[in-house]
């Protein structure tokens, strides 16, 4: 998912670009809002964390883009793709090293296993939109 700080800082095409040159095939792509429910439904997980009610703000903040995204390895080889959570420490490169503005605003989400990628997959897409 494209956060809401990259769609509005004009990054998505740039953010495509690099996920398409890494060798994975989108699958399904649109651009969406999250309303402050959807975005705590998406989020439940961490909703005992601290930063929760500010998360579920920023997300709810303006336009993302969801995508699927499909490749041998994709979950780790996409995590390796977006970088450290912290674009500070993020590999040079990296989609988060280029594109995000701090912890916060990190430009991107990225499933951190196969399981929530389903999960996160279905959130947003039926079947009949996948290709």
């Amino acid at each position: 998912m494209i956060k809401p700080d990259a769609v509005a800082n004009g990054y998505a095409g740039g953010i495509i670009s690099k996920i398409i040159e890494a060798g994975f095939r989108i699958s399904a792509m649109k651009l969406t809002a999250l309303s402050p429910e959807r975005a705590s439904q998406f989020y439940a997980v961490h909703k005992a964390r601290p930063f929760y009610n500010d998360l579920v703000k920023y997300m709810s903040s303006g336009p993302i883009i969801a995508a699927i995204l499909e490749k041998e390895n994709a979950v780790n080889d996409f995590r390796k793709l977006i970088g450290d959570t912290d674009p500070f420490k993020a590999a040079p490169g990296t989609i988060r090293n280029l594109y995000a503005k701090s912890i916060d605003a990190n430009a991107i989400h990225g499933s951190d296993s196969d399981a929530n990628a389903d999960i996160e997959a279905n959130f947003f897409f039926s079947v009949t939109e996948r290709f």
